[in-house]
């Protein structure tokens, strides 16, 4: 496995950023910890999901990449598999609800994608991926729950471990668990006493209810300002989560508006909400960390500016 994981950093390695890893002085005292952000809203289109999009269509063969890729994505992983086909001259086909927001259906026509739109039920969506994948052949991609897809996750904190070797905690926010479950395999592989932990919103804790119950549990609602973490875990990724997440930490809205707020204003940087999750759970628990050097990885910064929450 570790040498799976070495093999798929260097092969997505032309396609993607290395990004920085960014500290704050000022942030540090207020954590009360030596904290290190993994700058993935730097990274092309915008998110880490160009790491497990890349990964999963350079896994395919040359016959599959020929009949194209199909996705059900509104949000970042629909951007990931439009530019990543793009760059490998591989069709893209991505189901998206009707009421998708303008600007992301922008984004991936920007990127090369061939929309599909569907209504906006999560049926509906799997629906129409499925019609597309029979009519066309194309290779279905899982935003989260593909093994190809988590191992390219698991290349951000890999490059976190490589230039931090001391980390002792990394912390991602939790959607529908294919960060969390590629982090965790890095910091298990590429590091001794790394622990990792995930960040969620209240209004969406179904993967801090599924590591109580021991199964995978879902939302009635997901209200959250957090839009990319309204998802649920995967059969794929839940068992890696079982094995090497150490816990999850539950935010209230306010403090992820507070924690977002705080990284846009001291260290001038754009972060979408859900990435302001795992850096809120640190200072709700400031004990827990206190002296600690932490890693987060900010996984991404689409993020519609003329709608900020503060």
């Amino acid at each position: 496995m570790k040498q799976t994981l070495i093999k798929v950093h260097e092969r997505i390695k032309p396609y993607i950023h290395k990004t920085p890893v960014l500290t704050s002085q000022l942030l540090n005292e207020k954590a009360g910890c030596n904290l290190f952000f993994k700058c993935e809203n730097f990274q092309k289109m915008g998110a880490f999901k160009m790491r497990g999009a890349t990964n999963a269509i350079l896994s395919l063969s040359e016959g599959e990449r020929q009949k194209g890729v199909v996705t059900h994505s509104s949000g970042n992983f629909a951007q990931a598999v439009s530019l990543a086909a793009k760059k490998m001259n591989v069709k893209a086909n991505i189901v998206m609800p009707e009421n998708a927001p303008q600007v992301k259906k922008n984004a991936v026509k920007t990127y090369g994608g061939n929309i599909i739109e569907c209504e906006s039920t999560a049926k509906a969506r799997e629906k129409k991926a499925n019609e597309v994948k029979e009519e066309l052949g194309a290779s279905f991609l899982h935003p989260s729950n593909q093994i190809e897809v988590i191992y390219g996750n698991a290349t951000a904190a890999m490059e976190l471990l490589e230039e931090q070797p001391d980390l002792d905690v990394i912390l991602t926010p939790v959607g529908g668990g294919g960060l969390i479950a590629g982090t965790a395999l890095a910091a298990h592989f590429f590091s001794n006493k790394c622990k990792v932990i995930g960040g969620e919103p209240m209004e969406a804790d179904d993967a801090y209810r599924s590591l109580i119950s021991g199964k995978i549990e879902t939302n009635d609602t997901a209200d959250t300002v957090a839009d990319g973490l309204r998802t649920n875990l995967g059969d794929r990724n839940f068992p890696i989560i079982q094995k090497h997440v150490e816990k999850i930490i539950r935010v209230e809205e306010y403090e992820i508006i507070e924690a977002m707020q705080l990284i846009w204003e001291r260290m001038k940087i754009i972060i979408e909400p859900s990435c302001a999750v795992p850096f809120a759970a640190v200072l709700k628990n400031k004990e827990e960390f206190k002296n600690k050097n932490v890693g987060i990885i900010l996984s991404g910064g689409n993020v519609d500016i003329t709608n900020l929450p503060f």
